[in-house]
């Protein structure tokens, strides 16, 4: 766009040191504060129309002004005029300027306006444009979003409940392109499944989402470094743009969408009061229809419908959308316990032990669960709904409690069994006492341990006592153990214990005591 226009004062200073000083346009521009270039267009301004030094008496500034620069009013009829539609329209394309639209019309109409002309008569049009397109939008720039304040009543046909809805709006900024839907809340869930098929809807994706400060989407206001929501970056880096919200109480610097809002709620909102939805899918579907409309109108000013600019400007500018849509993840910070487990709704997942204590960042989706340590992936899970379950993964255990996971209630039996079908019977004892047969695992190890120190045939003739007495405990057996009370149970020693007694000079035998 041109300079503003000097003062008045500062043209006559311009003439009188011309006309009655001889300065140059160098000095002139010097000693005016001007650019030279300024200084020359209004000496030749000036004297094609005959004004010199001193200016006629009785002309003062305004008719001075108006000698200088023609009103509109004053445009010599067979000037052509631009397509002014056309030439808004173009200027929300990338790159494109006023001065290439200026060479363009020239190129077709050689005695058209000049340029400084030109960009005059371009911004009285453009002033009387409604306030939702005054602003020059670049084609695939940006896309604002923000909820209606008014809901919609949806109604339960099984209870009669009635719920209300909420009314999610996106506009392009150069199309004009309103896409609406209807959610049942401005939760993070929500507002990212609505800008998932926007998105689809628009066909493409824009370099900036322009938002205000809702929770769903900034967990922070601050004008400098808004702090953004986890969820809403994460949608942000999977289909390649960015969020930008606005400042706080500043609902101008997202206008655009305001008055989509206005244009859905007097359009779309107004024109469904009196239906009565009875689902969500039977909101959006009258929605759908409703903005389809308006979509397609013909728009008075431009000439042409917002469908219409969405496939001439915004879509070949837009981003392609990525191969798979976004799957929304929740986060939270979870600290590991003692027992190398977080909890993420009431279900308990593992991570390498060494992380026991470290506040960790969880990814949460439908179906799985991401835990992150310094933002490295540490451990992935199977997301479990069973709540007070414990899902483990065996390589997260310390060695020890690896060893320990490794024995099963089967191993144990098979174990036992080897020693000796006492054993067997005790353990099975002591795993049907406890409501859970992990829970006498401790018991049975223990017991276990014991052949080392005693032997395996003592440790079968103390179950044997144990099973007895009702004695099923390692501490009853190896009590039993350490006081020889097992001896009675235990086989005859010696390999005559089924024959004849052994003959020899060292033996007294049994008559030695009668």
């Amino acid at each position: 766009m041109p300079a503003g226009r000097l003062l008045m004062r500062q043209v006559r200073e311009v003439l009188r040191l011309r006309h009655a000083c001889g300065a140059p346009e160098r000095q002139i521009a010097t000693s005016v504060g001007i650019g030279r270039t300024a200084v020359g267009e209004y000496l030749r301004r000036a004297a094609a129309i005959g004004i010199t030094w001193p200016v006629p008496d009785g002309m003062d500034d305004a008719e001075l002004e108006r000698r200088l620069f023609t009103p509109p009013s004053f445009d010599p009829p067979s000037r052509p005029t631009p397509d002014w539609a056309y030439v808004h329209a173009e200027l929300r394309r990338r790159d494109v300027t006023l001065m290439l639209l200026w060479e363009e019309y020239r190129a077709k109409h050689a005695d058209g306006y000049g340029y400084s002309r030109f960009c005059d008569i371009y911004a009285e049009w453009r002033r009387g444009i409604s306030a939702t397109m005054r602003q020059t939008h670049v084609a695939g720039e940006k896309l604002f979003v923000d909820f209606a304040g008014r809901k919609v009543p949806v109604i339960d046909p099984s209870t009669g409940e009635i719920r209300e809805s909420h009314i999610f709006v996106a506009a392009l900024g150069a199309s004009n392109f309103i896409y609406v839907e209807a959610c049942w809340s401005e939760g993070a869930a929500d507002w990212i499944a609505c800008h998932v098929r926007a998105l689809a809807s628009i066909g493409g994706v824009p370099k900036l989402l322009v938002c205000d400060n809702t929770k769903a989407g900034v967990i922070s206001a601050c004008r400098y470094e808004p702090g953004l929501n986890r969820s809403y970056v994460d949608f942000a880096v999977h289909y390649g743009t960015s969020i930008l919200p606005t400042r706080v109480r500043r609902p101008r610097d997202k206008a655009k969408v305001e008055g989509a809002v206005l244009i859905v709620e007097r359009f779309v909102l107004a024109a469904l009061r009196d239906r009565r939805f009875f689902s969500l899918a039977e909101l959006n579907e009258a929605i759908v229809q409703r903005v389809a409309d308006l979509n397609g109108r013909m728009m008075r000013k431009l000439g042409k419908s917002r469908r219409e600019l969405l496939v001439e400007l915004d879509r070949p500018a837009l981003a392609p959308l990525p191969t798979e849509p976004y799957r929304y993840a929740a986060w939270k910070k979870a600290r590991v316990g003692p027992d190398y487990h977080v909890e993420v709704d009431g279900h308990f997942y593992s991570v390498p032990s060494r992380l026991i204590r470290e506040l960790v960042d969880v990814r949460i989706t439908d179906a799985t669960i991401e835990i992150f340590c310094r933002s490295r992936l540490a451990a992935v899970h199977a997301r479990s709904m069973i709540k007070n379950r414990h899902t483990t993964v065996d390589e997260h255990m310390p060695s020890a409690h690896r060893r320990y996971a490794a024995w099963t209630p089967e191993r144990i039996a098979a174990s036992a069994e080897q020693i000796g079908p006492a054993t067997a019977g005790l353990f099975a004892a002591i795993m049907r006492a406890k409501p859970h047969p992990e829970q006498g695992f401790r018991a049975c190890l223990g017991i276990l341990r014991l052949a080392a120190s005693y032997g395996p045939e003592r440790l079968e003739a103390a179950c044997q006592r144990g099973i007895d007495i009702g004695a099923a405990s390692y501490g009853s057996i190896a009590s039993i153990l350490k006081n020889g009370l097992d001896k009675a149970y235990r086989p005859a020693a010696g390999p005559a214990a089924d024959g004849d007694p052994v003959d020899h000079p060292n033996i007294r035998g049994a008559s030695y005591y009668h």
